[in-house]
């Protein structure tokens, strides 16, 4: 397998968006857009595989996130970030001839494409929503805020980030070998480890995204989907509620859904291969 090329995109507000581009495969392209407070290395297993089975894959850090530019006027507004999103999903999709990519999106990642093919509805070509929907549970909601909240003056390596994230996911044994934690972590000039995103994203007075406070919002964008859709979800999430699943099915009755065991909220990092192979079902049904 060979690295991924790393790529710029420059966006209609002049900020850089960065993504690793697994080569142009014969298949149709694929994005993979993260949750929040992740980054493009989140998806680093499935984006392998997926390039394995011949598709064009590309994983987006979030403007804010990882090695994309932060905004200058803080705005991470979902409309600010479906405006990156529809501008990368343009370019990869006239480099493949016009063929629309299917659109990956864990939690936040998810909202964007949803409400992004609510914008546009040729955006992408299939939706796959991991672990997100129109209902969440406000406690997990909650959690996740709290730990992003959690060390605003960083880490004083990266081994005491690593217990911050096991403690975070009990559930999820903590490696030995914590080096890769370092793609998520920036070691500032105050030799202390801080995550690897912009502040001002969770600020509560800025402009944050707050799409899943508007269930109307979402309602109307479940309500106009036309493509293939599939919902994975944790079986051990606290986001998504098994009630919040079968919600959205009533909504989007052609949509599929998927409840993978042993995974949490995080599911691609839980259990990679059982999200993959499902992923993988769904946009190459016939092995093709």
């Amino acid at each position: 397998m060979t690295d991924p090329t790393v790529r710029r995109f420059s966006t209609p507000s002049r900020l850089t968006v960065v993504g690793d581009d697994y080569g142009p495969g014969s298949r149709p392209p694929i994005l993979l857009l993260h949750g929040g407070g992740q980054t493009r290395h989140a998806w680093g297993g499935t984006a392998e595989v997926l390039s394995a089975h011949g598709f064009h894959v590309v994983s987006l850090d979030a403007r804010g996130h990882g090695d994309s530019d932060w905004s200058p006027e803080g705005d991470y507004s979902h409309q600010a970030m479906i405006d990156d999103l529809v501008c990368v999903a343009d370019i990869v999709a006239d480099e493949a001839g016009g063929t629309r990519p299917a659109l990956v999106g864990a939690s936040m990642g998810g909202i964007i494409s949803l409400l992004g093919l609510a914008r546009r509805p040729d955006l992408g070509r299939a939706l796959v929503l991991v672990d997100v929907a129109t209902r969440m549970e406000e406690e997990g909601v909650g959690k996740i805020q709290a730990f992003m909240r959690g060390a605003p003056n960083g880490f004083a390596s990266v081994e005491e980030a690593a217990d911050a994230v096991a403690a975070y996911q009990p559930h999820r044994p903590r490696p030995k070998d914590v080096s890769g934690l370092r793609k998520n972590l920036r070691l500032r000039e105050d030799g202390r480890w801080y995550w690897h995103w912009d502040p001002e994203f969770i600020n509560p007075e800025g402009k944050s995204p707050r799409a899943t406070r508007n269930p109307d919002l979402l309602d109307a964008a479940a309500a106009s989907l036309t493509v293939p859709v599939l919902l994975v979800r944790g079986r051990m999430s606290d986001v998504l509620s098994e009630e919040g699943a079968q919600f959205f099915l009533a909504q989007v009755p052609h949509a599929r859904c998927v409840d993978v065991a042993g995974a949490a909220h995080m599911v691609a990092g839980d259990r990679n291969d059982a999200f993959t192979s499902a992923v993988v079902d769904f946009l190459d049904p016939d092995g093709s």
